[in-house]
Formats: structure tokens, sequence, C-alpha cells
């Protein structure tokens, strides 16, 4: 393991923590995450299925634009 790699590990660290913490403080605001339209959900007696696939796209375009930027300034 070289020290570019433990760079990336604790960047990788940060960034779960402020993920965790905007999660934390604003968790009752962002209740819309996961139920956009477009978010598969199949609630049957017993069992139940659920596919959001509009929320995963969304979270890929803001990850790919957050990864844009950190390699520009890294």
């Amino acid at each position: 393991m070289n020290q570019s790699t433990g760079k990336f590990i604790i960047l990788g660290g940060v960034i779960l923590i402020v993920i965790g913490t905007i999660w934390y403080l604003f968790g009752d605001k962002l209740g819309w995450i996961g139920n956009l339209p477009g978010d598969i959900k199949v609630e049957k007696e017993n069992s139940g299925f659920y596919f959001p696939i509009t929320t995963m796209i969304l979270l890929s375009i803001v990850f790919s634009i957050v990864m844009a930027i950190i390699r520009r300034f890294f």
C-alpha cells in the first residue's frame, strides 16, 4: 500500500462522515429520497418488492459530479 492509497481511504472516510452528519441532521427533510416518481414499489399482504431506480440514477449523477470536482482539485 502506498501513500496515495492511504489518502484516498481517508478522503472516503471523511466523505462518509459528512454524508452521515447530513443524514442525521436533516433526515426528516430527506423523506423524498426513495419515493421519487419512477421508483418501483410493490406491496402485497405478506411481502414487498422495492426497486428505487430513479433514486439510484439521481444519486449516481450527483456522485459522478462530486467525483469530477474532487479529481480536478487533487
